[in-house]
């Protein structure tokens, strides 16, 4: 007597069989139990005795053998052997006997212990037509896989293949989740480093601005008033997210406890670079300038590891001299010995800008990067216009430059200006 069958080629059976695996899949979404659920599920309703799930990667063109009993991940080509033949043609394959066809790889067999009499490869495709992966059927009990078999065997495969890329769909999401939660708890690291007001010099004007990315970079500043002087740090830490940020308030809270506990600026540098170095991850390391200005003598003494070019706008010429870093990156490789610091003296309107790489790297919508010319264009200014206002001039016309192109990096500018001598002629008008 024969089983009727639906209009889709499924016995009664079959159809009650694919029901439960369907309500099965339904409630697994982690992809390592649902590839579980796959497997078992294929076993059972298509009598067989094992079955394993290869996933396309589309990043290497690989197949990934993601579940399988008694061996480790194995990666292979998309076009390799039975499996690629099946990834390729997106259709069915029937193997009767294994070993005797040339497509077949044993290596998998000789790794696991199991052997391989035949086998029915499916592909996995979900709703959008893109190619999932491949699951295979091995060794079924009574015999051999057949033409009979095929329709249970497309039907689950569907299934499969819709529960695989929602199961793909819900992993993005928790991973657009973690980073989402990631990249604000950055900014909010970062955030905190920062001083909520900028002291009060007589005879300096002074300006700061932090605009953190979307893709947050781990930028800091520091404006502080010390026995030494009046200490100035700007830093940025490679990579993105909270391992940046992580980065540069490591480097900050050290050098503010080295102040406290009385170093001096060469000391200072080299103790926290060689902590840094000991820390840090290989690939991690902070870009920092790190000054004292001598508000007295007007004479600025500074060491800067990789972080440049530091601009000086030299009111007595009207043109601007670039500064070099004169040390690696903190935290790149120890010190064998302190650095002596260079010195740069700030004459009467004299501006000191120092701007990290996200200003000079701002692209705009044709690729074109602001650069250093760029930001020297927007700094020039008047004897009379403050910190403030030329900071806040740089900044709208990047805004304006980059024409809702998206920051990829921090922004952070730090501005001190010395005041203009006061001649007779503006201490009238200004009385």
């Amino acid at each position: 007597m024969t089983t009727a069958r639906g209009p889709d080629g499924l016995g009664q059976e079959g159809m009650a069989k694919l029901l439960a695996v369907t309500r099965t899949l339904a409630t697994a979404f982690e992809l390592e139990a649902l590839l579980t659920a796959v497997t078992d599920a294929a076993t059972e309703v298509l009598q067989a005795e094992r079955c394993s799930v290869w996933l396309y990667d589309a990043s290497t063109d690989e197949l990934v053998l993601s579940v399988a009993r008694d061996i480790r991940e194995v990666r292979v080509a998309s076009r390799h052997g039975i499996v690629g033949a099946c990834a390729q043609a997106r259709a069915p394959v029937f193997v009767p006997d294994c070993y005797a066809d040339p497509r077949f790889d044993p290596d998998v067999d000789r790794r696991s212990g199991f052997r391989t009499r035949c086998m029915l490869s499916l592909p996995l495709i979900d709703a959008a037509e893109t190619l999932i992966g491949v699951m295979q059927v091995l060794n079924r009990h009574d015999g051999v896989f057949e033409a009979a078999d095929l329709p249970l065997a497309e039907a689950l495969a569907a299934q499969c293949a819709l529960a695989l890329s929602r199961a793909r769909a819900v992993e993005a999401m928790a991973e657009r989740e973690r980073l989402m939660h990631e990249l604000d708890l950055a900014r909010a690291v970062q955030c905190a480093t920062l001083p909520r007001a900028l002291p009060d010099v007589d005879g300096y004007s002074l300006h700061a601005s932090f605009l953190p990315a979307e893709q947050t970079g781990g930028d800091t500043y520091d404006v502080t008033a010390t026995s030494q002087g009046l200490l100035l740090v700007l830093g940025d830490a490679a990579g993105h997210g909270l391992g940046a940020a992580l980065s540069v308030t490591q480097m900050h809270a050290m050098l503010r406890m080295a102040w406290r506990l009385g170093a001096d600026l060469e000391t200072a540098f080299r103790e926290v670079n060689d902590l840094l170095s000991d820390t840090l991850a290989d690939s991690r390391f902070v870009t920092a300038f790190v000054g004292l200005l001598d508000t007295t003598t007007h004479r600025l003494r500074y060491l800067s590891g990789g972080q440049g070019p530091i601009l000086h706008w030299r009111a007595d010429i009207g043109e601007f001299v670039h500064h070099r870093a004169n040390s690696f990156p903190m935290g790149a490789m120890p010190l064998p010995a302190a650095r002596p610091a260079a010195c740069i003296d700030l004459g009467p309107g004299d501006l000191l800008a120092l701007v990290t790489d996200g200003v000079f790297e701002q692209p705009d919508a044709a690729g074109a990067m602001f650069g250093v010319g760029g930001a020297e264009q927007l700094l020039r200014n008047s004897p009379d216009e403050t910190a403030a206002a030329i900071g806040a001039r740089l900044l709208g016309a990047l805004q304006t430059f980059s024409r809702g192109v998206a920051q990829d990096d921090d922004i952070t500018v730090l501005l001190v200006k010395r005041q203009p001598m006061m001649t007779d002629a503006r201490r009238l008008s200004s009385n």
